[in-house]
C-alpha cells in the first residue's frame, strides 16, 4: 500500500515533517524507499543531473515518462510524484489533461507536479477535477529561469512576497495535495506554511516547510559540476566513484583482476581433452 495525499495531509495536521527525495532510476527508487523516504519525485533535474543538458528546458514527457517507469518499479510504499516539463501543460488544459494523464497511466506515477500560481490554478484545479492529484510549484521555477533572471531567491519585496502568498492560496483552492517552494526567504516560507492548509515542501526555503525535498544526486555527492547553496551533502559518492575505477584500472592493468574468486573453473581432465581435440 503506497503512502496516500491524505496520509501527507495528516502529517501535516500533527506537525509531523515530511522527507521527500528525488529519484531517476529503479535502483535509487529502491534503496530511498528501503531507507524510509515516503515521497519521490521525478523531476525534471535529471536533465542536468541524469542526461547532461544544461537546464531541465531539453527534457520531454518521454524522457520522464521513461524515467518514471522505472521508479515505479523500484517501490512498493513511497508516492511518486512525476514531474511535467517544459510547455507540457501551458498551451492549453488540454494540453495539461493529456501529459498528466500520460504520466499515470503510462508513467504509473500517483501524482504530478507543474509549476506556477495564480495563472496556472485553473489548469490545476481541471487536472484534479479529472481525478489526478497535482502538487504545486511556486518561488523558483526552474522551467521559467529564463524570464526570472536565472536561478535566483525570489519573493525579497513586498510585492514579490504577496505575490507568492496569492500563489499558495490559488493552488490551495484549486486542489493541489501540496506545494514545493522553491528559494524564497525563510521567513516567507514559515508565513506561506502557516496559512496554507496543505503541505509545503521546501527547498532552498529555510526548516519552517512541512517538509523538505532535495535531488539526491546532490545529497549523495554524486553530481559535482555545482553543489546548489540549499544542498547538503550527506556522503561524497563521486569521489568514492573516482577512487573505485581507479583502483579497478589499476588492477586490470596488472593483472590482478580478475582472481580465482570472480572465475569460474573447470575439470583439469576435461580442459586436456580439449586441448588434444585442438
Amino acid at each position: 500500500m503506497r503512502v496516500t495525499i491524505q496520509q501527507l495531509a495528516d502529517m501535516k495536521a500533527k506537525g509531523e515533517r515530511i522527507a521527500m527525495l528525488t529519484a531517476y532510476d529503479y535502483s535509487t527508487a529502491k534503496q530511498i524507499e528501503e531507507a524510509g523516504v515516503p515521497l519521490i519525485l521525478v523531476g525534471d533535474s535529471l536533465g542536468m543531473v541524469i542526461l547532461g543538458y544544461d537546464s531541465a528546458i531539453p527534457v520531454t514527457l518521454d524522457d520522464m515518462i521513461h524515467h518514471t517507469k522505472a521508479v515505479v518499479r523500484g517501490t512498493q510504499k513511497a508516492l511518486v510524484v512525476g514531474d511535467l516539463p517544459f510547455m507540457t501543460y501551458h498551451t492549453s488544459t488540454a494540453d495539461a489533461l493529456r501529459s498528466a494523464a500520460r504520466m499515470i497511466q503510462e508513467g504509473g506515477a500517483q501524482a504530478v507536479k507543474l509549476e506556477g500560481g495564480v495563472s496556472m490554478a485553473p489548469t490545476v484545479k481541471r487536472v484534479v477535477e479529472c481525478g489526478i492529484p497535482v502538487m504545486g510549484h511556486i518561488g523558483l521555477t526552474p522551467q521559467s529561469a529564463n524570464q526570472l533572471g536565472g536561478f535566483k531567491v525570489q519573493g525579497r519585496s513586498v510585492e514579490a512576497a504577496k505575490r507568492l502568498l496569492a500563489d499558495a492560496k490559488a493552488l490551495e483552492e484549486a486542489g493541489a495535495f501540496a506545494i514545493v517552494l522553491e528559494c524564497i526567504p525563510a521567513p516567507l516560507a514559515r508565513l506561506i506554511t502557516e496559512r496554507s492548509a496543505v503541505p509545503t515542501i521546501g527547498i532552498g526555503a529555510g526548516v519552517h516547510c512541512d517538509g523538505q525535498v532535495q535531488v539526491i544526486s546532490d545529497l549523495l555527492g554524486m553530481f559535482t559540476d555545482f553543489v546548489p547553496r540549499h544542498a547538503k551533502q550527506y556522503a561524497k559518492l563521486g569521489d568514492e566513484t573516482r577512487r573505485a575505477v581507479s583502483e579497478y584500472i589499476a588492477e586490470v592493468t596488472q593483472g590482478q583482476f580478475p582472481t580465482a574468486k570472480q572465475s569460474f573453473s573447470m575439470d583439469a581432465a576435461l580442459v586436456e581433452e580439449i586441448e588434444r581435440s585442438l
